[in-house]
């Protein structure tokens, strides 16, 4: 009686102790992800223990992230990753959210979603966060903003990596280091590079493709990056800038009635579609956002001003601050803004605040060798009038004192 009285007595210590580890385990993840982070647990089968290693030890100010992570995380990666792997994964990410100015104003969600994952699609899980670190941060430590650090990575990574195009690699999802092993790679292997290069430096990156051209047979895969709120596209060859790409008018007559010809964008939170992968359609774990109406969107407002352009117009840009020697998207100011063409009304309509994003103009087309007339207020409480001769598209700096 005493043997079995003692045994119950450690039994119930026993359980005791492992209710109070759940306790504080489930009390110190965040409430917003408790339901996914056990579900997650509960199917990583005998991983659990490397996944709950990982969130007993994150730093506080880390465990948001490491919890998201595994929330959202594929069953695969459930099954495999290393308590360390994510650990470093998640450090090295909040680093550069430090370190960089871009990326300490990021929205969390965006953080979250777009800079944090160790992976964009299906790609083998290397570790390549604190290599590619090495690599990229010192070329972008000095870049005067987001827009200068995709520039100089854009024009960087290839020789930095030693990869190029080829139909001859070894097979299309390629991850990091198996495309730099061969130097060769897919549209898509070039654009994982891409994206973890971007992702290293704090700088929001996402892959975005179509299974199939609505105008023509075939797919392709490219980047996207979030720069002041907005997501534009660029890919491992650049082509001048951001929004401009050689694939802009296929994607732009995507056909958005049929799933096979939208654009996707991918997504490591779980979304309500995925993300179609053509060397293996099977594979349905790879979130995706439909982007196709923004693709529409850009290519109609390229259509516009190439036919303003045939036409012999010119594209007038304008943009006030709030005094000369300014030049920051803080220092704009919005005010109504009329101009005339022989005293007729050509156009009227507010400059940008500086809550628009910087690449955002009050813009009109008018007539190649015109002169037109700006009436704006300024800070005095009087009506400014200034006249312009148009030779070319220009973009004019308006100051409000």
């Amino acid at each position: 009686m005493k043997t079995g009285y003692i045994n119950s007595l450690a039994i119930m210590c026993l359980l005791t102790g492992l209710f109070s580890c759940n306790l504080a385990f489930e009390s110190r993840t965040p409430i917003q992800y408790r339901p996914q982070v056990e579900a997650a647990l509960d199917k990583a089968g005998d991983n659990r223990d490397e996944l709950e290693k990982a969130l007993k030890k994150v730093p506080e100010e880390q465990l948001e992230g490491m919890s998201f992570l595994i929330a959202f995380m594929p069953q695969h990666d459930l099954d495999t990753l290393t308590a360390d792997y994510l650990l470093e994964n998640v450090a090295l990410a909040y680093q550069a959210r430090k370190e960089f100015d871009w990326a300490v104003k990021l929205p969390k969600v965006v953080f979250l979603n777009e800079v944090l994952p160790y992976a964009t699609l299906n790609e083998r899980r290397d570790n390549w966060r604190k290599d590619f670190y090495k690599r990229f941060a010192p070329m972008v430590k000095d870049a005067k903003d987001i827009r200068e650090a995709i520039r100089i990575i854009n024009h960087s990574i290839m020789e930095e990596v030693g990869v190029k195009y080829s139909t001859a690699r070894p097979k299309p999802d390629q991850s990091p280091y198996e495309s730099m092993e061969c130097g060769l790679a897919s549209c898509t292997g070039l654009s994982v590079l891409l994206t973890d290069a971007f992702r290293a430096v704090g700088i929001p990156s996402r892959i975005a493709g179509t299974p199939n051209w609505t105008t023509k047979e075939g797919n392709h895969n490219w980047n996207e990056v979030w720069v002041d709120g907005k997501w534009y596209f660029t890919e491992y060859y650049p082509s001048g800038g951001l929004n401009q790409g050689w694939f802009l008018p296929d994607a732009g007559q995507a056909n958005p009635s049929k799933p096979e010809n939208w654009i996707y964008a991918s997504s490591y939170q779980k979304t309500d579609i995925h993300f179609p992968l053509v060397w293996d359609m099977d594979i349905e774990y790879v979130s995706a956002e439909n982007v196709t109406s923004r693709y529409l969107e850009l290519y109609q407002a390229q259509q516009l001003e190439e036919q303003m352009t045939k036409d012999g117009k010119v594209k007038i840009q304008l943009i006030m601050f709030r005094k000369k020697g300014c030049s920051m998207g803080d220092d704009r100011i919005s005010v109504e803004v009329k101009a005339y063409h022989n005293s007729n009304l050509l156009y009227e309509g507010k400059t940008p605040s500086p809550e628009q994003d910087m690449n955002d103009y009050l813009t009109f087309y008018a007539d190649q060798g015109s002169e037109i007339q700006l009436f704006y207020p300024t800070a005095d409480d009087l009506m400014h009038s200034e006249k312009i001769t148009l030779e070319k598209s220009q973009t004019i700096r308006l100051y409000y004192q």
